[in-house]
C-alpha cells in the first residue's frame, strides 16, 4: 500500500511518557503530525511535548480508566478538531513464576495492557469513524509465542492481538483501518528494567537467535511509523518477526520442551526473583496506585 502523508494529521499515542511512545511520537511530530500525548507521568509528558517539531499538547490519564479516556478523547477533539491515528501503546510488564508472583501486579498488566488498550479504543473509535483513521495497536513478540516466566505479558500481548483482529473486522466497512505492531526485545526502560534481575536476564539470553537480542530502539520505531503511513494490518519492529508468523503454530511445543530444560536448571534461583511491574513506566504506575489506595 502506498504510504499516507503524515503533515497535518492528529495522532494520539498513549504511553508517550518514555520509550517506543515517546520517540513514536516525535518522529510522527517531525512528519508533521500533530501529537497528543497521554500517560501517567506528567512532567514527562510535558518534557516530550516540549520536544515535539509543530503543535501538539500532553494528557494525563490512566488508559484503564474509561471517563478519564473519554475525557481525553472529547478534549484532543475540541482542541484539534480531529483524530486520525490512535497508537494503543501503553504498557507494563512483570516476571518471575506464576506460582510465585505477586497477584496485583499480574493483574495490572492484564489492565493495562489488555483492558487499557480497550479503553482507548472505545474512547477516540467515534473520532476515528469520522476521519476513518488508523488504529494501531502495540502487540509483541509475546503473542506469537508463550514464553516462562512471563505469563502475564504473554496473555495480555496475545489478548490484544486476538482483540485487535476482531475489531478489525469489524470497523473495516465504516473505512476504519486496524493494526498491529509486534515488537521483540527492543532497547526500553522496560525491558532493562527487566534485565535487573539476574535470573531473568539469563533466562532470557538463553532464548533461541534472534529472540535472545535487545533491538535499538530507533530502527524498530522508524517501522512503526511506516506501517502507519502504509495504513498497515502487520507492522514488524524487527523484519524477522514476518517470519514468525509462519512457524508460530510450532512455537509453544519448543518453548515448552525447552523452558522446562531451563527453569529446572534456574530453580534454585527462582525464590529470589522479583515479581512487581519493571521500569520506570512500572513505577509510575504502582506509585499511582499507591497514592489512590490512600
Amino acid at each position: 500500500m502506498s504510504r499516507v502523508s503524515l503533515e497535518g494529521q492528529v495522532a494520539v499515542v498513549t504511553g508517550a511518557a518514555r520509550g517506543v511512545g515517546e520517540l513514536l511520537a516525535r518522529k510522527l511530530s517531525a512528519r508533521g503530525a500533530t501529537v497528543a500525548l497521554v500517560g501517567l507521568e506528567a512532567d514527562a509528558l510535558k518534557g516530550v511535548a516540549e520536544q515535539l517539531y509543530g503543535d501538539g499538547g500532553h494528557w494525563y490519564a490512566d488508559v484503564t480508566d474509561h471517563e478519564a479516556m473519554t475525557r481525553v478523547a472529547r478534549e484532543v477533539q475540541q482542541r484539534f478538531g480531529k483524530v486520525d491515528i490512535v497508537v494503543a501503546n501503553a504498557g507494563v510488564a512483570n516476571g518471575g513464576p506464576f506460582t510465585e508472583s505477586d497477584p496485583e501486579a499480574w493483574r495490572r498488566v492484564i489492565e493495562v495492557n489488555l483492558i487499557g488498550s480497550v479503553v482507548t479504543a472505545r474512547a477516540f473509535m467515534p473520532a476515528l469513524t469520522a476521519s476513518r483513521g488508523y488504529l494501531l495497536q502495540i502487540a509483541s513478540l509475546a503473542a506469537i509465542t508463550p514464553a516462562p516466566m512471563m505469563t502475564a505479558y504473554c496473555a495480555s500481548k496475545s489478548g490484544v492481538e486476538a482483540y485487535a483482529h476482531s475489531l478489525r473486522a469489524e470497523v473495516a466497512h465504516r473505512g476504519v483501518r486496524v493494526g498491529i505492531g509486534y515488537l521483540s526485545w527492543t532497547d526500553t526502560d522496560m525491558v532493562r528494567g527487566a534485565d535487573q534481575d539476574e535470573v531473568m536476564r539469563e533466562l532470557r539470553q538463553r532464548l533461541p537467535w534472534p529472540s535472545n537480542k535487545t533491538y535499538p530502539l530507533g530502527p524498530a520505531v522508524d517501522r512503526l511509523v511506516a506501517g502507519i503511513e502504509r495504513r498497515s494490518s502487520h507492522v514488524y519492529g524487527q523484519a524477522w518477526l514476518r517470519g514468525m508468523q509462519a512457524v508460530r503454530g510450532y512455537l509453544p511445543g519448543i518453548v515448552a520442551a525447552v523452558g522446562q530444560r531451563e527453569m529446572r536448571r534456574f530453580e534454585p534461583r527462582l525464590k529470589g526473583v522479583r515479581t512487581g511491574l519493571v521500569g520506570a513506566g512500572g513505577q509510575a504506575d504502582e506509585q499511582r496506585r499507591s497514592t489512590l489506595s490512600n
